[in-house]
């Protein structure tokens, strides 16, 4: 018995059965048996009342998930509250637009929403979990690896591409992540198991809410009451694209390459310019001031909390379109081009403006790429450039901290002195 148990076949390895119920969320890399433990919870902890022959020591490779957990994991999510549909938004044009624009290209960079209370900003960020296309993962995986680039993939799928090994693969809608106000440092980047790693000299690391964002959208309402230890987190992951865990001198990285997009109210604070430059863009959300429309919102949120699924039903066929606008969109991207002579005027637009840095040019040109693709041209026209052009400089102009944010009347003003 002993040495049945004791030898695992390459089979065995590669079979799709988790170990555990937990074993989705844990990582392993070797298995050793060792007398008197037990596997407990998809980690070996020593058990006093039943004392097993045996120990599974599980270490730093992500299991695959089987069949029976996968219809576990949809039945999960179909009892899930209902999402307010993002089609049904009402008004609120130039926050929707941001958000469509950095869906079809995440390279923009995110986007800040600064309003008044009440103006449905979570409401609209949420709402775009349906909308959010499908893509590659490598099954198991717990950072999401896109298995066609070496930026997006953790070092272990990495190894085994090198290495030549088939990975098995599957595509998932694009995830989206809430970071809460008060998460800890730990919960955000993850944790190394330092007792493991003392004794057994093993890396054993719980991915965080970075790892899980990883090719996804990383939410956080409130932002500017976000504590500073964390804005440190973001800012660097940000900037390098990777999340890297120190404990204890041990060494720990993986991609963290995803879409920021924050949220806030500026009556209770701005933003560290720091952080405020990390958004590709800026959206400014109004109260609505039209009687009708206030109206018409009102109504449509009493239909939406009477009776959510038959509300988003009658929007189905809306939501069904955008989806597939945003899907072409992100396919002709690539196939949009924009004039030397469009991007030399973007620049002067930035310069005259004294923007600092060369982010504002870059995600210009990117969001005008992508207004292109969502209207179904290969060209970028000097109309695409005039509407995002606002939110991607404003935020940008303020020197002094103490000042407000741009209304965007300098941009626009700056544009067609320098475009006409």
């Amino acid at each position: 018995m002993a040495g049945v148990i004791g030898t695992c076949s390459p089979a065995f390895l590669a079979s799709p059965r988790p170990l555990s119920s937990q074993s989705s969320k844990t990582c392993i890399h070797s298995l050793s048996l060792t007398p008197g433990r037990k596997l407990y919870r998809g980690i070996g902890v020593p058990i006093k009342k039943e004392r097993s022959r045996f120990h599974v020591a599980i270490t730093n490779v992500a299991t695959e998930i089987s069949p029976a957990q996968s219809q576990a994991q949809k039945l999960a999510k179909e009892s899930q509250r209902p999402v307010y549909p993002f089609a049904a938004i009402v008004g609120q044009d130039e926050m929707k637009l941001c958000l469509l624009l950095n869906v079809i290209d995440p390279k923009i960079g995110g986007v800040m929403i600064m309003g008044d209370r009440g103006t449905g900003k979570s409401t609209t960020v949420r709402s775009l979990v349906d909308l959010l296309p499908e893509i590659k993962v490598v099954v198991g995986d717990p950072f999401n690896s896109d298995p066609e680039d070496p930026e997006s993939m953790g070092a272990e799928v990495r190894d085994k591409i090198i290495q030549g090994e088939e990975l098995p693969l599957t595509t998932t809608k694009i995830n989206m992540v809430d970071l809460p106000l008060g998460a800890t440092e730990d919960r955000v980047c993850g944790t190394i198991d330092i007792e493991k790693a003392l004794t057994e000299g093993v890396k054993a690391f719980e991915p965080g809410l970075l790892a899980k964002a990883n090719r996804g959208i990383l939410y956080v309402d409130e932002v500017n009451l976000l504590d500073d230890h964390l804005v440190d987190v973001l800012l660097d992951s940000a900037a390098s694209g990777w999340n890297t865990v120190e404990r204890e001198g041990i060494s720990i990285s993986h991609p963290a390459r995803f879409i920021l997009i924050g949220s806030g109210n500026p009556e209770e604070g701005e933003l560290r310019p720091q952080l405020l430059d990390r958004f590709g863009m800026h959206a400014q959300v109004g109260t609505v001031r039209d009687a009708e429309l206030r109206v018409k919102i009102v109504e449509e949120r009493a239909r939406f909390d009477k009776n959510p699924k038959e509300f988003r039903v009658s929007y189905l066929e809306e939501q069904d379109k955008l989806t597939e606008q945003i899907t072409s969109a992100r396919a002709s991207l690539s196939s949009v081009q924009i004039d030397r002579e469009l991007r030399v005027k973007i620049s002067k637009v930035c310069a005259e403006l004294n923007v600092d840095g060369l982010r504002g040019d870059i995600v210009t040109n990117r969001a005008a790429k992508a207004l292109a693709a969502l209207k179904g041209r290969d060209q970028v026209q000097p109309e695409d450039i005039a509407t995002v052009i606002p939110n991607c400089l404003r935020h940008r102009l303020r020197k002094d901290p103490l000042e407000s944010i741009d209304s965007g009347v300098l941009v626009i003003e700056k544009f067609y002195e320098v475009f006409t």
